[in-house]
């Protein structure tokens, strides 16, 4: 079976973790399969990076989460990954009329 989770790959006291797909029977550090992200407890807030498409590849083709790996993806869903922050859209009239109202008025 093929799960994805954690592997440490940090120094003595210093935790750095790759999220790796591995088969269940090797051990943590072990060979994997595949990288599919990183996490870093130590930073405030902790940084995760996620690779949403591979994981969801490897879950549509039979791998299972461990519950930290779980609560890391829930987390941080795929939308909030990589993106800027969103501004609401302006319909073009309301764009309009926002212009002419800035426009200097001429007497």
């Amino acid at each position: 079976m093929v799960m994805i989770r954690l592997a440490r790959v940090g120094a003595r006291k210093q935790p750095y973790y790759r999220i790796v797909v591995i088969e269940k029977d090797r051990a943590r550090n072990g060979r994997s399969i595949e990288v599919v992200g990183t996490y870093n407890p130590r930073t405030n807030p902790a940084t995760v990076d996620l690779k949403h498409e591979r994981i969801d590849y490897w879950r549509k083709n039979g791998a299972q989460l461990s519950t930290i790996v779980s609560k890391l993806v829930t987390k941080n869903p795929a939308s909030a990954a990589g993106s800027a922050p969103l501004t609401p859209a302006i319909p073009a009239k309301a764009a309009e009329a926002q212009a002419e109202a800035a426009a200097p008025v001429e007497a």
